[in-house]
């Protein structure tokens, strides 16, 4: 039976593993490897997701005895509005279908709903499939954005959202 368990510090290394291995199947064909390479040394190195851990980012580790299968990471992003923003959330390619993106999309929610959120939102790539699982989830498109993150690569997204 899949469990999900709130990450640690401890667990950057899972976390950077399972970046390393889904990534290349979610984005080699949209945006190259060298892109890919860039943004998992950008945003998954250990000081950033240490950073992100001390700023009160959440993540959760979905896993199967001694097996860790994916994760999730989230955090408010608009105090005010209460507004949370689904940072990651990826699934190990030998794990699809087993229904690991739908436990980790749900404990988010009602994590958030718990929290007193107002709405959850996400960047997705444009070309992502993972842009339907969202729809399927009840997200919408909220937005557009072309986001310049260095190096003369450009992150082309929709924002999506759901209103709690």
């Amino acid at each position: 039976m899949i469990t999900l368990r709130k990450a640690n510090e401890e667990d950057i290394e899972i976390i950077r593993d399972i970046a390393k291995e889904t990534w290349p199947s979610a984005y080699l064909e949209i945006i190259g490897q060298a892109q890919i390479d860039y943004m998992l040394d950008k945003m998954y190195n250990k000081g950033e997701l240490l950073k992100q851990f001390m700023e009160g980012h959440i993540f959760l580790i979905a896993e199967e005895g001694e097996h860790q299968y994916g994760f999730a990471g989230y955090s408010i992003t608009d105090h005010e509005a209460r507004i949370y923003k689904l940072h990651k959330l990826y699934v190990l390619p030998s794990a699809h279908g087993k229904g690991v993106g739908k436990i980790l999309i749900n404990e988010v929610f009602n994590q958030v709903k718990d929290a007193g959120g107002s709405a959850l939102q996400l960047n997705v790539n444009k070309n992502n499939k993972a842009k339907d699982f969202y729809l399927k989830a009840g997200f919408t498109v909220k937005d557009s954005v072309k986001l310049d993150i260095g190096e003369g690569y450009i992150m082309d997204d929709y924002v999506m959202e759901i209103k709690i």
